[in-house]
């Protein structure tokens, strides 16, 4: 009852600032459950950086901001050795990537060099600069937010860079009733987000949501989707061994956030589109064809597959 508070207090928490969107929020928390990292894709103005801002700020751990931008170099995200005169030696100065949560705000907009710099960090929690490895924060986890690749101005991220975001979400325009509820309270809304969750409060959900069970016919069901993808005819890259995990985590998240000791097959069904849709590659598509493609590629794919039962 006390983890089923403490994610409700939390989702209340990031939806005061973020109006209108309760999916959208339950999507970020499970991703921060599931120890994975979020991709928030939409058109400029939506809200993305509001929600990546508030899902950081309601919890007590470190947050950093990254502005992404042409010029941007690794170095200013990872770190950089720095000789020291009173020691006669070089001393490494952590960059903003040592933080609990990164928010990597458009992070299309940088080169691809510099994207790679968060690479090794999202996969293995740690990060090598001159040949010496320097452990992150546990918890760890990126959101970044990214503008439609078509966009002036943007990078398209790798699909090696896009395999580390456990999801991608899109917010769209709120509707009408929010929008006005938004601007009636623009004001009063700044600072309203504060910490309900400590880092030890979140570090034992995380491991709460791994207890979850999912069965071996979930499992099953699982592969044979992702199976699926690497068969399509309309794809030329289905989904990795990687994306299959990070929809096994992502799914005993769901779960837990919806009170189920259990996993049910709606769960896999549900994220699906979520965790797999920025791991396939429709065949000679633009980058704004790839993603809408992708998105009815997996529809097609999760109507021709039997639900267990």
């Amino acid at each position: 009852m006390e983890s089923r508070e403490q994610i409700q207090r939390l989702r209340q928490n990031i939806e005061q600032a973020i109006k209108g969107k309760p999916e959208a929020v339950k999507m970020a928390v499970v991703t921060l459950l599931s120890r994975g990292h979020l991709l928030i894709e939409d058109v400029p103005g939506v809200g993305k950086t509001t929600l990546a801002a508030s899902l950081a700020r309601s919890i007590e751990c470190t947050f950093k901001r990254i502005q992404f931008t042409s010029d941007l170099l690794p170095s200013d995200i990872l770190g950089v050795p720095i000789f020291d005169p009173k020691k006669n030696a070089f001393e490494f100065r952590p960059g903003p990537i040592f933080t609990h949560i990164l928010l990597a705000d458009e992070i299309n907009r940088t080169t691809p060099k510099t994207q790679s710099a968060l690479l090794e960090a999202m996969n293995d929690g740690h990060v090598t600069v001159e040949n010496q490895t320097y452990s992150l924060p546990d918890p760890f986890m990126v959101i970044a937010t990214q503008n439609p690749s078509d966009h002036q101005g943007t990078y398209p991220l790798p699909e090696s860079q896009l395999d580390r975001f456990t999801m991608r979400i899109r917010l769209g325009y709120p509707d009408a009733a929010d929008e006005k509820a938004i601007l009636l309270k623009a004001a009063a809304s700044s600072g309203i987000v504060k910490p309900v969750l400590t880092r030890d409060e979140v570090l034992s959900l995380q491991k709460e949501v791994e207890q979850v069970t999912l069965e071996e016919s979930l499992i099953d069901y699982l592969l044979a989707i992702v199976q699926a993808t690497r068969r399509l005819r309309d794809l030329s890259m289905g989904v990795s061994t990687r994306g299959a995990l990070f929809l096994q985590r992502a799914a005993r998240a769901l779960a837990f956030v919806e009170g189920r000791a259990y996993c049910l097959p709606d769960d896999i069904k549900r994220l699906a589109p979520l965790v797999f849709s920025h791991r396939i590659l429709l065949k000679g598509a633009s980058p704004g064809q790839a993603l809408h493609g992708a998105d009815a590629a997996m529809m097609e794919i999760l109507g021709t597959i039997p639900v267990p039962l």
